[in-house]
């Protein structure tokens, strides 16, 4: 295997590091990871709503732009995974960062001086809230951020890292590969749906101090376990020269080459066009070369082409396209979380849901569904087909999106259901009575994400995995994860526009009172905006042309 050494710098072989025997370990280490993240994620609207007393559009767009911002901050990580430190050391010292944070979260909501203060009852029946100090909502938001920054170093990285565990020149390695994306998300959503059952419902019943806390420990756990790995794992090297740099060099000279080739206002461009000279309009040939961080190990050089700089461009109307639908994933841990903490949440006369863990309903559903997908639908999909991985990345991929519009039209029908049987009750201006309807009508549309999920989120990780050059590998999943990033702030933009258009906090869309709001009107955009975004992709799917593989 070219470019890969082990823990002390030594070419590796196949049978002495990596393969599935590291990739378990690292997809369990992911594992903790996402349960503490989601232990934060899922439920911070109701932290923002409630301690905070944020508005709830102030509260989604907030926990919108907090998603938004650790998802687009994995572009820094790849840049400096793929530039300096490789993935190995970028995934170590992003996790202190993070379990640095979540301390740091733990505190905000546990020492007095640091903690917003409690609700109290005045005359038995009304009750005062007072807002917290500006001190505590900055530190609050300052440790939130500080996880963030943490996340967009580990959440590329560590997929890319544990990716490069199989050797995609192999063919047993390169079917497992493809396999391991899809258990790669499995592992992602057990530890999702652990922290949406387990934490939530202590964020809600027993306090935010253990409910930030355990997630803290957590990280910690993964961060020991994940050092403890180093001697199993195979290590690509660093390039000596940053990609990035080749590839702004290798854009800027295409840009130069074609402005000399196809004009003649200047003296340089009519020097080009003549005899001998108009093989400069042909192909750049760049070669980077390539040396260990660590270990330290030479290799012989690596091509970055000006073929493999137009690959990457290419995969940006793919990129554009799947933005809608990364919007209408944001909703799940803001609306459907607000949606459900409206209706009756009851489990016999003692238990009752947090709103925020009928989100485990999509976790529970896409892993599921994965080993269904990966056992029995690519099987009968190959025998039609003839391709190991049964469709292609853009058809799964887009299967995704089409089901994530269905999930939108069913919230939209659900939602207009429960506004009726507000008004049906008499409830309409009491917004602390839940409505007498059971949160259960709630999980068909989470249901059917959790399935779209597992065509179009697998897919998406595996096509920018794939179709990137070998050595911007981290960059590929970045740019997944900045999709989820863009959405997230154009989800929050969204929020924030109709609210300020429609009425604010008292009249709007997004009303306080969620029985006056219209958060029915909200998913019928959705709805159109998905419909017309997945029309668009067929029409880019169709066109793209497939990375070749190297044999």
């Amino acid at each position: 295997m070219d470019r890969v050494v082990d823990y002390r710098g030594r070419p590796v072989s196949r049978s002495a590091a990596g393969g599935w025997k590291s990739a378990f370990f690292i997809i369990g280490v992911e594992m903790a990871e996402r349960f503490a993240y989601y232990g934060i994620t899922s439920n911070l609207i109701s932290y923002l709503t409630g301690p905070l007393r944020e508005s709830t559009a102030a509260g989604a767009a907030n926990e919108n732009a907090w998603s938004g911002a650790a998802s687009s901050l994995a572009l820094v990580g790849a840049f400096v995974a793929d530039s300096w430190i490789g993935r190995y050391r970028t995934v170590l010292y992003s996790s202190i960062v993070s379990f640095a944070g979540l301390g740091l979260l733990t505190l905000s909501a546990t020492l007095p001086s640091l903690k917003p203060p409690d609700c109290t009852v005045i005359n038995g029946d009304s009750m005062s809230c007072p807002q917290p100090s500006t001190f505590q909502v900055i530190f609050f938001f300052m440790s939130l951020y500080l996880v963030a920054l943490a996340h967009g170093g580990h959440k590329p990285c560590t997929q890319a890292f544990g990716a490069d565990q199989f050797d995609n020149t192999d063919p047993l390695e390169s079917a497992s590969r493809s396999s391991f994306f899809n258990w790669w998300y499995f592992g992602v959503c057990t530890g999702t749906i652990t922290a949406q059952l387990i934490l939530n419902y202590i964020q809600d019943n027993m306090g935010w101090a253990l409910g930030f806390g355990i997630p803290c420990i957590a990280m910690g756990l993964a961060l020991v376990a994940f050092f403890s790995g180093t001697r199993t794992y195979r290590y690509h090297i660093v390039a000596t020269e940053s990609p990035f740099v080749r590839i702004t060099e290798v854009f800027g000279e295409v840009l130069r080459k074609k402005w000399a080739c196809f004009t003649n206002k200047t003296d340089d461009a009519r020097e080009m066009l003549l005899p001998g000279k108009s093989n400069q309009c042909g192909p750049l040939d760049h070669k980077a070369g390539v040396s260990s961080i660590e270990p330290h190990v030479s290799f012989p050089s690596k091509q970055m082409s000006e073929d493999e700089v137009k690959g990457l461009a290419r995969l940006f109307p793919i990129w554009t396209t799947c933005l809608i639908y990364t919007v209408v994933f944001s909703q799940p841990p803001t609306m459907f979380t607000k949606q459900g903490s409206t209706l009756e949440r009851h489990i016999g006369s003692g238990f009752q849901i947090p709103a925020a863990s009928l989100q485990a309903c999509i976790g529970i559903t896409t892993v599921t569904f994965i080993p269904i997908y990966d056992f029995l639908l690519v099987p009968v999909a190959r025998k039609f087909t003839g391709r190991p991985s049964g469709i292609t990345m853009l058809q799964r991929i887009g299967t995704g999106i089409f089901l994530s519009v269905v999930s939108t039209i069913i919230a939209a029908l659900v939602e207009m259901k429960r506004l009726k049987v507000a008004r049906d009750y008499g409830l309409v201006d009491m917004p602390n009575v839940p409505v007498p309807m059971s949160i259960w009508w709630l999980a068909p549309q989470n249901v059917l994400f959790g399935i779209s999920d597992a065509f179009a989120t697998v897919g998406l990780q595996e096509f920018f995995y794939d179709q990137v050059p070998d050595c911007l590998r981290s960059l590929g999943l970045a740019l997944y994860l900045c999709i989820f990033g863009l959405g997230r702030f154009l989800s929050s933009f969204l929020i924030s526009l109709i609210d300020r258009l429609t009425g604010g906090r008292e009249k709007g869309w997004f009303a306080n009172n969620l029985n006056r709001a219209h958060l029915d009107y909200f998913f019928w955009l959705l709805t159109g905006l998905g419909f017309a975004s997945f029309v668009i992709y067929l029409h880019v799917a169709r066109l793209y042309i497939y990375k070749k593989k190297l044999t």
